[in-house]
Formats: structure tokens, sequence, C-alpha cells
């Protein structure tokens, strides 16, 4: 079992002029601490206009900060929007390379194309045609890694002649590929790609087996063909966290924020009607938060049962270190390869995360790290085969059009 962060960077109103400031320098703080605490993955967001709930919408240069008060924790975009309305591929590749090489080769690519309306109709890209356009992007981006030069491209969303594109990343072909999943069919799609697996949905341990399940017999079969040019096999689950000795204390520090998170998201996924820098996410949520399903008291008084009930209470991780760990090991036993944990949410402390990183790290990480690189060394056993064959499958990186070149036009 792998252990990550993820970042949101939420933002209730009201934040004050230096709200998002401080915002970020404690996220970068965070971040650096859980590099020194052992934590093995930190994941960022790409999303646009989601007042609130995300204030992040330039990840790559937040990461590449972060990669400089780091040493050892992966770099996760988690993720970028690939439809090219969002982001063109070329630019997607250059920033992935260019973060992989100031990293000196931490990332890990997470993919994704968007749902919210404030997004896609904010840059005009067809919710009809999204993953169809994810799925050509994605295919470019690989192609942009590894091909040298890049030989063209002809689709139905992007068209781009013969270009070298540089710099190249520093891993090899290129940093491991993974996708946005919120539902069982995403993860099945996942598999049949040979990425990585990041859900966003508050999934239980038993419900999350069968999606394991159902991912690593498709990573086996003769379904998988990859999307890049190496397979990263690997599923991912998030929860949010607040670790503290007293359940009581967790539950206070943590609570709120976590379920801010849950109703925010329902916000703008599913019933919002949001008025551009005018609606207040936050006092709506304290206003409706018991019509909705977060309720404090009865996440109070779950009790030991951490993961019960999960997608109504949205009460995850939050509590002692026995109980989490218990609930972790539910997780490990699913076949889950790495829990990726919200603390960053709502208004949630910026001491109590730093506390309760330095806590879980302590008391509950050990255990899951000493079982870490034999459990993924007998994964990588166990799948070598069918990666290979799964590779075989792929069509090869392509040579530009022989004798390809670009006539300079003269400018003075």
């Amino acid at each position: 079992m792998r252990f990550g962060l993820f970042y949101e960077h939420q933002l209730p109103r009201p934040w004050g002029d230096d709200g998002e400031y401080q915002l970020v320098h404690d996220a970068l703080e965070q971040i650096e601490l859980a590099d020194q605490l052992g934590f093995d993955h930190v994941w960022e967001v790409e999303h646009h206009f989601l007042e609130e709930y995300s204030h992040s919408s330039a990840p790559e240069v937040f990461l590449a900060a972060a990669s400089q008060r780091t040493k050892h924790i992966r770099l996760g975009h988690g993720i970028v929007q690939l439809p090219p309305g969002f982001n063109h591929p070329v630019r997607v590749a250059e920033r992935i390379a260019t973060l992989d090489l100031v990293s000196g080769g931490r990332v890990e690519f997470g993919t994704g194309e968007a749902s919210s309306e404030m997004e896609l109709g904010g840059f005009g890209v067809e919710r009809a045609s999204k993953r169809a356009q994810w799925e050509e992007a994605l295919d470019v981006v690989a192609r942009l890694f590894v091909e040298e030069p890049f030989a063209g491209y002809d689709g139905q969303f992007v068209k781009m002649p013969a270009r070298n594109v540089v710099p190249k990343p520093h891993q090899r072909p290129h940093p491991p590929l993974w996708v946005a999943c919120s539902r069982r069919d995403t993860i099945h799609l996942a598999a049949i790609k040979g990425i990585g697996a990041l859900s966003f949905s508050f999934v239980e341990a038993g419900e999350a087996k069968a999606w394991v399940d159902d991912y690593y017999s498709t990573i086996l079969s003769s379904q998988c063909l990859p999307a890049g040019f190496s397979v990263n096999a690997n599923v991912a689950f998030v929860l949010p966290l607040m670790c503290h000795n007293d359940e009581q204390q967790a539950i206070e520090r943590g609570i709120d924020g976590a379920h801010f998170f849950g109703y925010s998201l329902a916000h703008y996924y599913g019933f919002g009607n949001h008025r551009p820098g005018i609606t207040d996410i936050w006092q709506e949520f304290v206003d409706n938060r018991e019509r909705f399903g977060f309720s404090r008291a009865v996440a109070s008084q779950m009790g030991r049962e951490l993961g019960a009930h999960l997608e109504k209470v949205l009460r995850g991780a939050i509590g002692t270190p026995d109980q989490i760990r218990a609930l972790v090991r539910t997780y490990e036993e699913a076949g889950v390869d790495q829990l990726i944990f919200v603390a960053q949410a709502g208004r949630n402390r910026h001491e109590d995360i730093c506390q309760s990183l330095e806590l879980f790290a302590g008391k509950v990480m050990p255990e899951f790290r000493e079982r870490a690189e034999d459990l993924d060394t007998e994964k990588a056993r166990r799948l070598e085969a069918a990666v290979e064959a799964a590779l075989a499958r792929r069509s090869p990186p392509r040579p530009a059009p022989e004798g390809y070149a670009v006539a300079a036009v003269p400018q003075f």
C-alpha cells in the first residue's frame, strides 16, 4: 500500500486579500512535511472557475514549486484536462517533460476530460465528444513523448504537422499514465488502456475490491491495448483524512472539511445553480448540510466503523490511529495500490493537517510500508507476461515523413 495526498486548494468564502496566497504556501509546507515523513505521492488537480471548491488552475506551476522543496515524493497531476480546448497536446507534453526534468523524474501524469458545465462551457468543449477528445489527445501526447521527431497527426480533434517536441521527459519512455475515474466503467477503461486508475469517488473497501478485481483481470487479458508506451497497472482511491489520538478531536478537526468537500463537489457536478463571483457555497453548506446528509451527529456515531456508509456521511479516515489502521487494512486486503488522502478541505486548519500527517506517518504508515516493496515486486512478477503481450499489441512510434523539412520564412 502506498499513500498520497490530494489537493483541490479549497478556499471557502470569505477568503480575504491574502487568502489564496496563504492557501498555496500552507499547501507547499504540508507537501514538504509529507516528503520528510515518507508519503509516496502528492496529487494536484486542474480545475477552472470552480470557486471555493478548487482554486487550482495551474497545477504545473504549483508542482514545480513543490519539486524544489522535496526530494522523494512523486508529483502527480491529478489530473491534466486533455481535450484540446483546455490544453493543446504539445503544451501538455512540453510542461510534463519540463516538470519531469526539474523534479529528477518524479512526475505521475494523470489525465482526464472534465465534466462540470462551468469548465466545459467556459472553454467551449462539447460534452458529447469530450471522451473522444481525451482519447485522441492522450494518444497524441504519448507519441509526442517518444517520437523524435513527432511524425504529425491528422485526427478529428488534433491536426498537426511533424515537429520535434523538446524537451523529452527524464523518465523513459514517459512518466506513468493515469486517468481520473468516478465510475466502475472508467476504471475498466483504464485497464483496457493499460493506465493507472485514479478513483475520485469515495468508495468503501468492499465495493473497491470488485473494481480492483475487474481492473486486474482486464490488465491480464487480451483486451489491454496500452494508450502509452508502457503499462502503469495501479488503482488508487481517495478518502478524507484527519488523524488524532482522541476520536472526537479528529472529528472536530476534520469532519466539516470532509463534508464541505462532498457538498461543494455536488454543487458543481450535481444540484448547484452557480452565480460566478456571487454564490457563497460555504454558507449554503452551513444552511443545508443536514438536508443533504452531511450530519455531524451521524458522523460522530460511526464509532470504529470508519468505512461504513462512506458515501452518506463522508467520514473516511477521520479518527484515531488504531481506527484508521484497521480501515486501511481493509483497502489493502481489497487489492488497492494507493490511498490518496484529502486533508486540505473546507476550513481545516493548517496546523491540524500537519499534526495529522505526523501522527499518521508515525503510527499507521510503518506497517504498510514494510509490505509495500514485496507487494509491488509480486505484482510485477504476476503481470510481467501480460504487460509484455499488451505492449506488443500497441502500434510503435512512427517515423516522420522522409525528407520532411520546414523552410524558414525570411523576416528581414
